[in-house]
């Protein structure tokens, strides 16, 4: 794998009806590890390039979805081909722009990849019918089928920009629709090359990438020839999204953060596997994964046990550059971020909680960086912010319980809703709990995207978000019904008896 570190600047148009267009705007796109070293420029687009994207998409749309989804799955097929030859570029830069390590970069693209092709796999389902036969008092054949809702805009947020786009994009475009993808402002360099790649590959206006200055934006949400937004990323900014798209009648799809709850029971077995993928649920990516574990809460009798167990593992942190060799978590992606859980972890610091922290800040030139020692609070009063909001860093609070009841109240008791875990050597148990947790997705004996089933519906409950991705479901959310209905005449003459 060459390293890009020492590569020229990245430079990144927009994609607008197959064409790429540079603008006198640019994005400067800054290395989180490294103070003032710039990785890259991405165009910035005006509201004028905005609406022209829109406008292509609505152009290409009366074609595009004319096609069969066999059809379309043919073409989309042939447009994902050779993705992987560029993946070690690819993820050099989202590593740089990102901050992640390489080999978390790499799968980001790789997962991009796996979920197109799982989409695929549904094309003989698009277009499925059902068939309501006449009945007493309704002399009617009704045939339900699905339509497409049109012109789509995909926003996804910095930390797995790519992977995540995969969740939406290609069920979009199977179903029918034409879209627009808005990568994140301060990570849109890797992702605009691959989401290119693939645009160049399909007919015009099908796919267009669109990068700028969020306040330049409101055309991908507002514009009445947008049918539907799918936006991932914070509470806040889904809350922002609705409101907005409501002044055009916009459909949305929010996949929000999250305060996920891992529970560990008594007869948790707590081995060197099953730490292994909580440690990687925890710590992946600095801590900024939604459906990363943020409250631990374990069974009073294994608590010594569990701490001890995540903490070995937190003495092996290298913090480092993500294309170092050897270095195992990178910087924070933005400053204030940094700022947030320095806070947090000082709040519980200053509360007299037991704060254990681990790892070296690293010197030279990657001083100042976004770097953050990992940590485990032991314990901490549940009204500390560390408990109730999402951390979004390395950093996670791990409470003991004294019973079941106990500890499923206290996972529920949480503004979010997305995922959870329980950890059990019963099946049962496992079971009985997981129908319990108030959220969209629950793992037995593992936790975080690593296993995520790329195949099942995926989004949250309460202020986490509505609509689902991936799957079948992820098709059904960017269409819509139709139903035909025709008059069955021996009904009708059976009723006028």
């Amino acid at each position: 794998m060459s390293d890009q570190s020492s590569h020229a600047p990245v430079k990144t148009g927009l994609y607008i009806g197959g064409q790429v267009r540079e603008t006198s705007d640019v994005l400067e796109v800054m290395d989180p590890a490294k103070p003032d070293r710039v990785v890259g420029t991405a165009a910035a687009a005006s509201e004028a390039d905005v609406a022209e994207a829109v406008a292509a998409a609505k152009a290409a749309y009366d074609d595009w979805s004319s096609l069969s989804a066999q059809e379309r799955a043919q073409v989309m097929s042939e447009a994902i081909a050779g993705i992987a030859d560029d993946r070690d570029e690819d993820a050099a830069i989202l590593s740089q722009e990102n901050g992640k390590i390489r080999m978390e970069a790499w799968i980001d693209a790789l997962v991009f990849e796996l979920r197109w092709q799982l989409a695929l796999q549904h094309a003989d389902e698009v277009e499925a019918t059902t068939v309501l036969e006449p009945a007493p008092g309704l002399p009617v054949t009704t045939e339900i089928g699905y339509q497409p809702l049109g012109v789509v805009t995909v926003i996804v947020p910095f930390n797995w920009p790519i992977a995540i786009l995969g969740a939406a994009l290609p069920h979009a475009l199977l179903a029918g629709n034409t879209a627009i993808v808005k990568p994140p402002p301060s990570t849109p360099l890797a992702m605009s090359r691959l989401v290119q790649r693939v645009a160049e590959k399909l007919p015009p206006g099908v796919l267009n990438v669109v990068t700028g200055r969020d306040e330049q934006m409101a055309g991908l949400i507002q514009n009445v020839d947008v049918a539907k937004v799918c936006f991932t990323g914070s509470v806040n900014g889904g809350k922002k999204m609705m409101e907005m798209a409501s002044r055009t009648m916009t459909r949305v799809t929010l996949e929000l953060g999250g305060n996920d709850a891992a529970i560990f029971c008594e007869d948790a077995v707590l081995d060197d596997t099953h730490l292994d993928r909580l440690f990687a649920a925890i710590y992946d990516t600095t801590g900024q994964i939604c459906m990363n574990a943020k409250r631990v809460y374990v069974h009073r009798s294994r608590l010594e046990e569990l701490v001890d167990g995540l903490s070995q593992r937190l003495e092996q942190t290298v913090l480092g550059y993500g294309l170092d060799e050897g270095t195992t978590m990178g910087p924070l992606h933005q400053r204030a971020q940094k700022e947030f859980v320095t806070e947090l972890i000082q709040e519980a610091k200053d509360s007299g909680a037991q704060v254990l922290e681990f790892g070296e800040l690293p010197g030279g030139e990657l001083e100042g960086g976004n770097f953050l020692r990992p940590a485990i609070v032991v314990d901490p009063d549940p009204k500390l912010k560390v408990v109730t909001e999402e951390q979004f860093g390395p950093v996670v609070p791990i409470m003991p319980f004294d019973t079941e009841d106990e500890a499923i109240a206290e996972a529920n008791d949480t503004w979010g809703g997305l995922c959870g875990s329980v950890w059990t050597a019963d099946p049962e148990t496992a079971s009985r709990i997981a129908k319990q947790l108030v959220c969209g997705y629950v793992w037995v004996n593992d936790h975080g995207a690593t296993r995520l089933d790329l195949r099942a519906p995926f989004g949250g409950m309460k202020q986490s978000g509505f609509g689902r991705e991936q799957g079948i479901h992820g098709i059904r959310a960017f269409q819509d019904t139709r139903s035909i209905a025709n008059l069955d005449d021996e009904a009708l003459a059976q009723m006028a008896h």
